[in-house]
């Protein structure tokens, strides 16, 4: 099979280096680019453990110069810096999967939570790259928005239920991520002694991801939902669990609502329904989502974990470029995960 160059803008940070192994082990992606916008330098000199694997140099960011040698581009960057990057590489015919929150809300949500977007007219074409629920339109798309590790593990255990849940009673998401979510840049909530052996939440209620898994429950879900969401963060290198409440409509066995989400994604090898609470464990290191449920009367409790750097961010932004290149969109996804239990 022909292989496709691609490039990574933004390879310095956690999601660029794990995006990075992924493709060096891909049998149709080839590496030819890669980028930050600190300078010259190997690889292997910003992310150690690729001593002997890999020492491609890695150049200044250059939008230009990253159109001329590959066909598709990973944007590992943060928001507003994407999409200056984008607005380029799209002109000049390259695809591009961005894994920032540019490309991820309407103008005006993303205005009120970030800036002036400035570049809404690739954003009105924008792909929101969540596969269970848009496959057909990321196979056609020249630009996806990579979702957010929070939205993806929240949207996958409350789509499914939308339909049966109250929607005047609203949505109460407890979230917890590894502290690789909050990037490489040392912050007093990411300091060792604050973190290491503490628990604690952030941004509660105004988090920027609530507006995202708003806006998706209604584009996707066609159900307009308030969520209250709140994320915690924990003394975890990586992972994420997920905890979605909700009120239903009519009262609900438990074994109804697993039957729901069996149902829901039978056709979707990286969805695992569980008949038991999950754990982070389970899924780190690999693509898959595992969701369980449970009720008592019209109360829903749905459980859900993922690798926030994998399929949070990484894995699920290389299965959405297999399917906007027309490949097998299991090819290169990781599968077996990290954990022993």
């Amino acid at each position: 099979m022909k292989q496709i160059s691609v490039g990574i803008i933004g390879v310095s940070g956690y999601t660029g280096l794990e995006l990075l192994k992924l493709l060096l082990a891909h049998p149709v992606f080839k590496v030819c680019y890669l980028a930050n916008t600190q300078g010259v330098c190997r690889i292997d000199e910003i992310h150690k453990g690729l001593c002997g694997i890999c020492d491609l140099e890695v150049q200044k960011a250059d939008a230009k110069v990253a159109s001329q040698m590959c066909g598709l581009v990973f944007l590992a960057l943060p928001h507003k810096e994407a999409m200056n990057m984008a607005k380029t590489l799209l002109a000049s015919g390259t695809k591009v999967v961005d894994l920032s929150a540019d490309y991820r809300l309407s103008a005006d949500n993303y205005a009120r939570y970030y800036c002036v977007h400035q570049d809404q007219e690739n954003l009105a074409h924008a792909v929101y790259g969540l596969p269970e629920y848009n496959k057909e339109a990321i196979k056609k798309a020249t630009l996806i928005a990579n979702p957010g590790c929070y939205p993806t593990a929240t949207l996958l255990a409350l789509l499914p239920f939308v339909d049966y849940i109250d929607e005047e009673c609203g949505v109460f998401v407890d979230a917890k991520s590894g502290v690789s979510g909050a990037g490489k840049g040392l912050t007093n909530n990411t300091h060792y002694p604050h973190i290491n052996e503490n628990l604690f939440s952030y941004s509660p209620l105004t988090h920027r991801h609530q507006i995202e898994i708003e806006e998706k429950c209604e584009i996707l879900g066609h159900k307009a939902l308030q969520v209250q969401f709140v994320p915690h963060l924990t003394p975890l290198t990586r992972g994420m669990l997920v905890s979605v409440f909700a009120h239903l409509k009519q009262a609900m066995s438990s074994s109804d609502a697993l039957e729901i989400l069996k149902n829901t994604y039978r056709a979707h090898s990286f969805i695992r329904i569980r008949e038991n609470p999950v754990d982070i464990s389970s899924v780190a290191g690999s693509n898959f989502c595992d969701i369980f449920a449970q009720t008592r009367g019209k109360s829903l409790y749905v459980n859900s974990s993922i690798d926030n750097l994998m399929r949070g961010a990484s894995s699920q932004a290389l299965l959405n470029a297999n399917l906007m290149c027309g490949l097998d969109e299991n090819l290169g996804i990781p599968r077996t995960p990290y954990g022993i239990f």
